[in-house]
């Protein structure tokens, strides 16, 4: 059952029902689910599916002879044509006739087969194809190959594509869709687990409850999940071993580039170009404190994924038990950290929720906050903040992921700890897994709300 995408199909439909010659760059990470929103558009359509390898350009374009040939001519015949340009003219013939869909999946792979395929398909968009219906669809996991040797204002591809769709993970009100089975605690920590990714998501099973999941996808040896980063890693970057330190100490906390390096010992340049390849790759992320600017020396780093962030921190350091067949041992060692690492998840979860809500005034950013409070001269955070676009008004956020009701202490505390900020307007949000305590509820008002999870979605 295909699950999500409304909006990127919504897309690719219109401008395949507009009658003239489209060229769209599809891209995003890995198991993000592109392929399968390809092959949705393209299930009621005369198309062309060919997916590059890591092979020669040989065996790309003899690959590409047999996709070609079976769908333009219903052959499976093993001729191959003479080069690339030859199978371009084939697809031009067709295209002036019949609207043609023609999707290149994984094209990073057969560019650095064939470092020419480029320039071609600009000599053929621009003398040939762009005159017919043909609908050209790259598609790459290699985001910065995509944006860069693709879209990028040096590739011979730019300036031709009238479209592009970078393929992010699922959100959580798309992400529990997979397990309808479960409980929305069971739906959340699901989501935490697997990222939104919907190849991830797939592989929970709506018949087993979420204890077994884990077990099953991420505590035995045997299943695709347990060494998934590692097989990430291998296939996108060339020393994996220097990358897997990194996002190491990024995981067990070294946020800043100088803790990172401490802890990788690794050179500074060094350091930051690996970091600045897996911000690339969308493993991490850089953060500044929202009501900073962009250039903010205030910036740190997480983890973006939220499976390499369970999978470090619960799976990595347990290699060697899982391989023995303890995964039960590992739950039971685990299973009480949970709820710890659904903190952040819980955190995405609410900043969805306030994009999707309708809120006291138009918001510009939500993000988190972090800086020396002045008054109590410590360092402190906040959850969430959103303010508007000139930073004169905010909703303050707490979020709670936590087994017991949140009481009035906390609002209070919370109340207080934003006195320091000067804006005009203030709002405040407490999010609470548990609900809230009856002394809490009585705090509630114009400016103050109370949300418990079971009612955000």
């Amino acid at each position: 059952m295909f699950i999500g995408r409304e909006r990127e199909l919504k897309t690719l439909n219109e401008h395949y029902g507009s009658g003239n010659f489209e060229f769209f760059c599809i891209y995003g990470r890995r198991r993000v689910g592109k392929t399968e929103l390809i092959k949705e558009f393209i299930k009621d359509k005369k198309a062309i599916f060919f997916t590059g390898v890591e092979d020669t350009k040989a065996v790309n374009l003899a690959d590409f002879s047999d996709s070609v040939r079976e769908t333009l001519h219903n052959t499976k015949s093993k001729a191959v044509y003479a080069d690339f340009k030859e199978a371009f003219a084939d697809i031009f013939e067709y295209a002036k006739k019949e609207k043609l869909v023609l999707v290149i999946d994984e094209y990073p792979y057969l560019a650095k087969s064939y470092p020419g395929i480029s320039s071609l398909l600009q000599v053929e968009i621009d003398h040939r194809l762009k005159n017919t219906g043909a609908f050209i669809i790259l598609c790459g996991s290699s985001m910065s190959f995509m944006e860069k040797q693709v879209m990028g204002h040096k590739s011979p591809l730019y300036g031709r594509r009238t479209g592009q769709i970078k393929a992010l993970p699922f959100d959580y009100e798309t992400a529990m869709k997979f397990y309808p089975q479960g409980t929305a605690e069971e739906k959340a920590v699901i989501y935490g687990v697997t990222g939104g990714i919907a190849k991830y998501l797939q592989l929970f099973n709506n018949g087993k409850n979420l204890e077994d999941n884990i077990k099953s996808n991420f505590l035995n040896s045997d299943e695709p999940l347990f060494e998934e980063p590692t097989n990430l890693l291998n296939q996108e970057l060339r020393e994996p071993a220097l990358y897997n330190s990194i996002i190491t100490a990024v995981a067990t906390g070294s946020t800043k580039v100088n803790e990172i390096e401490t802890k990788t010992h690794l050179e500074s340049s060094t350091c930051v170009k690996y970091l600045k390849n897996l911000l690339e790759l969308g493993i991490i992320k850089r953060e500044i404190p929202v009501t900073e600017k962009s250039n903010s020396k205030k910036s740190i780093y997480r983890l973006n994924d939220g499976m390499f962030r369970f999978w470090y921190r619960f799976v990595y350091k347990n290699i060697s038990k899982i391989q023995l067949g303890l995964g039960d041992q590992v739950y039971d060692d685990i299973k009480d950290q949970i709820p710890d690492f659904m903190g952040e998840v819980f955190e995405q979860i609410c900043k969805e929720y306030m994009w999707k809500t309708k809120l006291p005034f138009s918001v510009s950013e939500i993000g988190r906050w972090w800086g020396n409070n002045p008054d109590k001269k410590k360092e402190q955070e906040i959850d969430l903040i959103a303010v508007n676009s000139n930073n004169s008004k905010a909703i303050f956020c707490e979020c709670k992921w936590r087994n017991e009701q949140m009481p009035e202490s906390i609002i209070d505390e919370f109340i207080e700890k934003t006195k320091m900020f000067n804006h005009k307007e203030k709002h405040y949000y407490f999010f609470s897994k548990s609900g809230f305590t009856d002394a809490a509820k009585k705090k509630a008002g114009d400016n103050i709300k109370l949300i418990e999870f079971e009612d955000m979605f």
